[in-house]
């Protein structure tokens, strides 16, 4: 049996698991995988509007700066633009316009710087060499990356070529770095966030607030080697100190430089690592709930199996007794009938032999002496035996007989010492005594004599064996008492001072197939058949009990 129930459990035990673990994996996985791939997708989206935005900010810098050098070239001529004083004046005015020209130059066509503005000493210098000088003269526009120069300080500049009288003059303007990059580092993406430009050899054009000075070159992993052309790129790559960081880069338009936006990773997708916290915490504390139950919900089915089963085997062995019992019942019925025949034929030779004794001694044929007396004695005792013998078996046939009868009026007084005759003679060998207490005023019940003597006796074979199984050959007691009880009924009560109930078999007491007894000894069937029978009587069967101190069956039937 526990290896077929083991197997049962081991399968029972994986199809709990299994059954609700198959749902729950897909809604967590298909869950995490929908919120994750959003929550990447927004990170991503928010650094890359962010570098999108501040590219054309930057753009729309360069761009104006570009158009107040190029109006200068076009509303002046060269004779006011070499003109020193005038010259100044047009710096105070580009200066209004934007702080950002820290100074302004105008050369000739062989790169002589004829006049200038601002706070070098760059008046009379050679250019005609310099790569941004040749650039502007073949593109007519120029923006240089940072660089030295004569003045050794790190700087950009942009040029504009102004044709006029068939020579080329070239106007230049400084801008101030410091003041570009903080337009660049304005841009602030978190704790960790930040952003640079670097040029085509992956130099900085602007500082970095973790670390990068103006012309150094980038460690970056991810640069130079993601270089594209247009739109915004995102990736993840390893920072020069080994962290891994989130970018986002984009070219500008009005120059070969390319806008870096970075955040710490770890940051970056902060949220999407506490989402992921709380999948695992989800998933275990899901998990546990899930294997839980399976144990428990196994636990409780096997048992429940096993304890059906044990009943099942308990049923079959009760059924054997009980059909052992009916046909004792019916065999009872018939060794009743054969020993009845005897008895009346002895009670007729009695009867016989006590006319002929008579018939002699009224003929004075047989004188009167005391073994007369003797013999008359022993007849009349032979008489009483019979007759009581008669009784027993007509009291078993009665009991024994399957047959319809009908309720009606049973007279408790006359009915109830018949009943107690049948099971005297058993509770004296155990020497524990029966009681009869029926009240005078007890009238009549509505019952059916023949179901109110099976639950009767039934009730005082049950009393004899507890009290027989407390107290031994010790004796005891079963009282039977009746008298009237409230809304017109009769109370009947079958008392012992047995091993009594216990609370927990109090509640099964009326159960079928329960029973306290051992194999053999009881079906179990008994007490709910006696409940059964007084329900049909229109009665009510009730038990009071204290373990150690005896049980009290009572039953109300209607008055007749």
């Amino acid at each position: 049996m526990k290896s077929r129930f083991t197997g049962m459990r081991n399968k029972v035990l994986a199809s709990m698991l299994v059954v609700p673990a198959i749902p729950f994996i897909l809604v967590v996985v298909i869950g995490y995988t929908y919120f994750s791939t959003s929550l990447q997708s927004e990170t991503i989206s928010k650094i890359s509007r962010i570098v999108e935005d501040h590219g054309q900010m930057i753009d729309s810098f360069l761009s104006e700066r570009r158009s107040d050098l190029e109006f200068v070239a076009q509303a002046y001529t060269v004779e006011q633009l070499t003109d020193k004083e005038k010259l100044g004046s047009i710096f105070k005015k580009l200066q209004r316009k934007s702080i950002a020209f820290t100074d302004i130059g105008v050369f000739n066509e062989q790169g002589l710087h004829v006049a200038y503005i601002g706070p070098f000493e760059l008046e009379g210098k050679e250019y005609g060499e310099t790569q941004w000088f040749n650039d502007v003269l073949q593109q007519n526009v120029h923006i240089s990356d940072i660089f030295l120069g004569y003045r050794k300080v790190p700087h950009f500049i942009m040029a504009v070529v102004k044709e006029e009288a068939g020579q080329k003059w070239v106007i230049r303007a400084t801008i101030d770095s410091s003041l570009f990059s903080d337009v660049v580092e304005k841009i602030r993406i978190g704790k960790t966030g930040e952003a640079y430009i670097v040029n085509t050899e992956g130099r900085f054009q602007t500082t970095r607030r973790s670390g990068g000075e103006l012309m150094e070159p980038t460690r970056d992993k991810g640069l130079p080697e993601k270089y594209f052309l247009g739109g915004v790129r995102t990736f993840v790559a390893q920072s020069e100190g080994g962290e891994y960081y989130l970018y986002a880069a984009a070219w500008l338009t009005n120059k070969d430089w390319l806008l870096v936006a970075r955040q710490d990773k770890a940051e970056a997708f902060q949220v999407l690592r506490k989402l992921t916290l709380m999948v695992v915490i989800v998933s275990l504390l899901g998990g546990l709930v899930i294997v839980t139950m399976a144990y428990k919900v196994t636990n409780f089915l096997i048992g429940r199996m096993e304890t059906l089963d044990t009943e099942k085997k308990e049923l079959g062995q009760q059924l054997v007794v009980a059909g052992r019992l009916a046909e004792i019942g019916e065999m009872s019925a018939g060794f009743a009938h054969e020993i009845n025949n005897p008895l009346q034929i002895i009670k007729s030779e009695l009867t016989l032999a006590e006319t002929i004794l008579q018939e002699q001694m009224d003929n004075g044929d047989l004188k009167p002496s005391e073994d007369t007396e003797q013999v008359l004695d022993s007849m009349n005792q032979i008489r009483i035996q019979v007759d009581r013998c008669g009784g027993i078996t007509q009291g078993l046939l009665k009991f024994a007989r399957q047959k319809e009868t009908k309720a009606g009026e049973v007279n408790l007084d006359e009915f109830l010492p018949g009943i107690i005759r049948l099971v005297d003679k058993k509770a004296s060998v155990d020497g524990i005594a029966i009681k009869t207490n029926v009240s005078e005023d007890t009238p009549p019940v509505f019952a059916d004599p023949a179901h109110l003597e099976q639950v009767l006796v039934n009730l005082l074979n049950n009393a004899i064996y507890a009290v027989q199984e407390k107290n031994g050959a010790a004796g005891g007691e079963v009282r039977v008492t009746a008298r009237p009880g409230d809304n017109n009924q009769i109370t009947i009560e079958v008392a012992d001072t047995g091993s009594g109930i216990s609370k927990e078999n109090m509640e099964k007491i009326f159960t079928p197939f329960f029973t306290t007894k051992p194999v053999g000894k009881g079906t179990g069937l008994g007490l709910p058949i006696c409940y059964g029978l007084i329900s049909e009587m229109g009665g009510r069967m009730e038990v009071q009990s204290e373990l150690g101190a005896g049980t009290t069956f009572v039953i109300r039937l209607n008055k007749a």
